[in-house]
């Protein structure tokens, strides 16, 4: 009894947001771990520090960017009256809280709303005045940071009007959460201790445990279906000529024409599959007319490019993915429901509107699961922010729902306890997926269990693997139901800070990764818990194109397809490689459908056959 609630109490804090690689720390260079990896812990340290940095500037950046948008668009929709202008500029300080102050100016004329902060010789008044000439020249201006007498950081912005000479929007804008990030990435690199010494009424253990250690640094411290929409495979009872299929291609408006033996594939600019069919089967005679259930060819998917408004600029994660093509295969589907137990979401940010289903607070079952850290919302988006809405981030699920389920408290950390608990809720649910980007180096019996209760009811569980670049295995992830995400960067380089050893399935993206943040605002956080909503979203697209697949099926498809990118074969850094979308979903749409086609078409034979013989 005794060892079980030393399991259930064991803290886990939310996998590190880690730092970004450097050509230093690739694998070739640095790949025998923490111990004998060449360099010294003032060094790492120092890495440390510049990467914080390096998120905060990503942060500030994904700030300006968004809020010059906003500005655009406010100007877009038309300002009219003076009475009307202060009614959308109310609109939009209500749904943006760090928009301190707005103003419309229009020559002479100007709308304004809020309060200028207090700062030291009144830099915001004066920033202010240098924004207004600006705009009135046609120009943006985008001031330096300056902090207020409140404590607070703030920048000034100008955005002209691109078709009216000398009007345009300026703003105050409180870049609060980049000091939130700061915060964050300074607990979960391990630049100071965490969780604090006391929390949860247990002192620091060595890991699986009850030896006391003190914690006194960080370093001391991780809608698509089986088918393509508008494609449909035809074998005509009788060879076609060409003249007839140029027929066929301009009836259906087709966009293409594959052929496979006797077998084609067809796909139009603007009909549905079942369209397709019914034409085939009224127009010609035909053996058979299916949708299409497999990629017959090597031809390359035409990759979508959503028109996110941060996409483009600062989403490298998913184009390294293959997200792009594989959005081709699937976009998901909202039946299928990823759970991730985190530090909560925030239910109204309007890049997750619609994507959220029914969750729980564990922490308080009074309360909403609300996100007070920004972990877990953050995590959400990279899962399933709306995609192509002209709005923020795009997930890499289109449609997947996101269950939240706050397990993690207002410090992000929380008990083995509540994870479990998490777990069985999840499942009991109807979630097919959990992603789970916290952990520790402890072993609990009771969160094993709640894992195995999961795990033998078909759920697909992911996991960060740990921020120290260790091999020492981390938990969940180290868990042989559970599968175990490394870090990679932008150049495929495993991610310095990334945990690493035999346990290791696959990597995914995990530097300054884009996202989702508690404020309806965007931050750039980096870590291994960035990387695993990466593979939980994908496991929900598989599960979206291919819904019988067993958990133990869809985990082996995403091995099998990941992209081989360290040692060849599997690796103590990547495992099987880094995630690719595409590849994956084409298999999980060919599992099981080669032996269904292939038996369906032998059916047909037969009772061709049959049918002659009878006659």
């Amino acid at each position: 009894m005794k060892k079980y609630w030393i399991g259930a109490l064991t803290i886990v804090a939310v996998a590190a947001l880690l730092i970004p690689t450097t050509p230093l720390f690739a694998p070739r260079d640095a790949g025998k771990g923490p111990q004998s990896s060449g360099f010294s812990a003032k060094r790492e340290h120092t890495l440390k520090l510049a990467a914080v940095q390096k998120d905060m500037n990503a942060t500030a950046m994904l700030c300006v960017t968004e809020c010059s948008k906003d500005f655009r668009k406010l100007m877009n929709d038309g300002m009219g009256s003076s009475r009307e202008a202060d009614e959308k500029i109310k609109h939009m300080m209500h749904e943006h809280l760090h928009m301190n102050f707005i103003s419309w100016v229009s020559g002479e004329r100007s709308v304004s709303r809020g309060a200028l902060p207090k700062s030291d010789n009144g830099q915001a008044g004066k920033y202010l005045d240098v924004a207004k000439s600006q705009v009135a020249k046609g120009a943006q201006f985008e001031s330096p940071a300056f902090t207020a007498k409140d404590g607070s950081r703030y920048v000034v912005l100008g955005v002209p009007d691109t078709k009216h000479a000398g009007i345009g929007v300026v703003g105050v804008i409180k870049q609060d959460i980049v000091k939130s990030v700061e915060r964050h990435q300074m607990r979960n690199m391990r630049l100071v201790p965490y969780p604090a010494e006391g929390n949860y009424k247990i002192e620091s253990v060595l890991p699986n445990t009850t030896n006391d250690t003190t914690v006194r640094t960080g370093e001391d411290n991780g809608n698509a279906s089986h088918y393509h929409t508008r494609d449909v495979v035809v074998h005509f009872a009788k060879p076609m000529n060409a003249s007839e299929l140029e027929q066929v291609k301009k009836q259906i408006n087709a966009e293409s024409m594959k052929q496979i033996g006797d077998t084609f594939v067809f796909r139009s600019k603007n009909m549905e599959t079942e369209q397709l069919m019914q034409y085939f089967k009224q127009a010609w005679q035909t053996e058979y007319t299916e949708p299409h259930y497999l990629y017959m060819t090597n031809a390359e998917a035409q990759p979508i490019v959503p028109n996110d408004a941060l996409y483009s600029e600062y989403q490298w994660n998913l184009p390294s993915v293959e997200a792009e093509k594989g959005w081709s295969v699937s976009k998901g589907n909202e039946e299928v429901i990823v759970a991730v137990l985190d530090t909560g979401v925030q239910s109204n940010h309007p890049d997750l509107k619609g994507k959220l289903a029914e969750g729980i607070n564990l922490i308080d079952e009074t309360l909403e699961p609300d996100d007070d850290v920004g972990h877990g919302t953050h995590v959400s988006g990279i899962i399933g922010a709306t995609v192509n809405n002209g709005e923020g981030v795009a997930g890499v699920s289109w449609y997947n729902k996101i269950m939240p389920v706050k397990v993690l408290d207002s410090s992000g950390a929380g008990s083995t306890y509540s994870v479990a608990q998490g777990i069985i809720w999840a499942v009991d649910h109807g979630a097919k997926v959990i992603n789970m980007s916290l952990g520790n180096y402890a072993e609990a019996d009771f969160l094993h269990d709640a894992i195995k209760y999961a795990y033998e009811r078909d759920v697909v569980m992911i996991a960060a693997s740990g921020n120290d670049n260790t091999d020492r295995p981390g938990y969940p992830a180290a868990y042989p139901e559970v599968f175990a995400v490394a870090a990679t960067d932008s150049n495929k380089d495993k991610a310095s800070f990334s945990n690493y050893g035999d346990y290791i399935d696959v990597a995914a993206p995990g530097d300054g990764i884009a996202s989702t943040y508690p404020g309806s605002q965007y931050a750039a956080l980096s870590g291994t818990s960035m990387a695993s909503p990466h593979v939980a979203a994908l496991a929900g697209l598989i599960r979206s194109v291919n819904p019988e697949l067993s958990n133990v099926e869809v985990m082996e498809i995403m091995r099998k397809s990941a992209a081989d990118i360290g040692e060849e074969g599997k690796d103590i850094y990547f495992g099987y490689g880094e995630i690719d979308v595409e590849q994956a979903l084409q298999a999980a749409s060919a599992y099981g459908g080669a032996l269904q086609t292939y038996s369906d078409q032998v059916k047909r034979r037969l009772e061709k056959i049959v049918s002659k013989y009878e006659r």
